[in-house]
């Protein structure tokens, strides 16, 4: 059998806003999978949060498989009754995806974000089964800074922290004792920031710094940062949703990799989590200008916010081809085109049939349930 080849893509998105927007979604999806472009891929499974009226499940998250016609044999997990079922067909999922058995869903505790009144946080987790090796899917978004004042004012922020917490839960969830363990890739908006104090103290070292406060509460609203000479150029003013950087280049110069050493938060999970080299630049905030494909807004410091990463035993499913030719990218979509304040970042590769059997074997995935 030839190897399997996968392609992960993740587009950042937004609540849904009213129950025409959701419906209007859910239709233009059953519109998609009837198309001619996607005439090869005669399986699919779209599974859709559109329960925006319940505070306490909704995440607006949604997650799309796509299957092409060349996969002979996919399965997927039944969390509820623990076993494997083959695909077949294509079908949609939306409103309460709690009753679904196909996934699991849940919102982080408002206590990780408790400046944020309702917050969408959350994940979506699958399983699967593709040429005898089985993995998870978990598609994941993770809270965002709040203000950029606050988020200069540590090494590393506060926010980081609340990060970090929030990624631990789900790895510690998808590794427990419920289910046996498999290989996982999580992707989506991590909205892992850059260090925001060492990148500030790095663009303006030499210049100098202009505290503004409010009249009234004393309250640092805005930084000033001058250079010392060239008549006191502004190079950076920052407030709580500003980031107003003179010279955009520096994120977008050879892919922004100068920048990379400030993108930290992943080394604390550096044992649990693998991610390929990056090579793209910053996945946000870019404009949603439609004629402003490649500038940045002027509200955070760009910062590669989505991410496509894997446990390590996932990392050795991703294996060269029969012609040892690496099969291997991961990069973004439409570096030149407007895809709204996110980019799409995907990771594509191959899977060798058998490269994980001895997982398959435990869990029967071959045998349709």
């Amino acid at each position: 059998m030839p190897a399997a080849l996968l392609r992960m893509f993740h587009q950042a998105g937004h609540a849904f806003a009213s129950p025409f927007a959701c419906s209007a979604f859910a239709f233009s999806f059953r519109e998609l999978l009837s198309s001619d472009a996607m005439k090869d891929y005669n399986r699919a499974r779209v599974y859709l949060d559109e329960n925006y009226k319940s505070q306490e499940h909704f995440t607006a998250l949604g997650s799309f498989y796509f299957l092409h016609e060349s996969l002979k044999n996919i399965y997927q997990f039944d969390f509820k009754a623990k076993k494997y079922k083959k695909v077949t067909g294509k079908e949609i999922y939306s409103d309460t995806l709690e009753s679904t058995p196909m996934l699991e869903k849940e919102k982080f505790p408002q206590d990780y974000f408790p400046e944020c009144k309702w917050s969408r946080k959350g994940f979506i987790r699958t399983r699967w089964c593709i040429t005898d090796c089985a993995f998870d899917l978990v598609n994941i978004h993770l809270f965002h800074d709040a203000s950029n004042l606050i988020a200069w004012e540590t090494s590393p922020s506060v926010y980081s922290g609340i990060r970090h917490k929030a990624l631990g839960y789900v790895l510690d969830r998808i590794i427990d004792q419920r289910f046996e363990k498999v290989s996982y890739f999580v992707f989506g908006d991590f909205n892992f920031r850059l260090d925001a104090k060492a990148v500030v103290e790095t663009l303006c070292a030499k210049a100098t710094m202009q505290t503004i406060r409010a009249a009234d509460t004393n309250e640092v609203v805005k930084l000033i940062f001058r250079e010392s000479d060239n008549d006191r150029k502004v190079m950076l003013q920052l407030e709580k949703k500003l980031f107003d950087y003179f010279n955009q280049d520096v994120f977008r110069d050879n892919n922004g990799t100068a920048l990379l050493e400030f993108d930290r938060e992943l080394s604390v999970f550096k044992d649990r989590l693998y991610e390929l080299d990056i090579s793209f630049p910053p996945s946000y905030p870019y404009s949603e200008d439609s004629s402003q494909g490649r500038q940045y807004m002027n509200t955070r410091c760009p910062a590669w916010c989505d991410r496509i990463l894997m446990s390590h035993s996932a990392k050795e499913l991703i294996l060269k081809s029969e012609n040892d030719e690496k099969i291997v990218i991961y990069d973004h979509i439409g570096p030149n085109v407007c895809m709204g304040d996110h980019k799409p970042v995907f990771l594509s590769f191959r899977i060798a049939a058998g490269a994980g059997k001895p997982i398959a074997n435990v869990h029967k995935c071959c045998v349709v349930q």
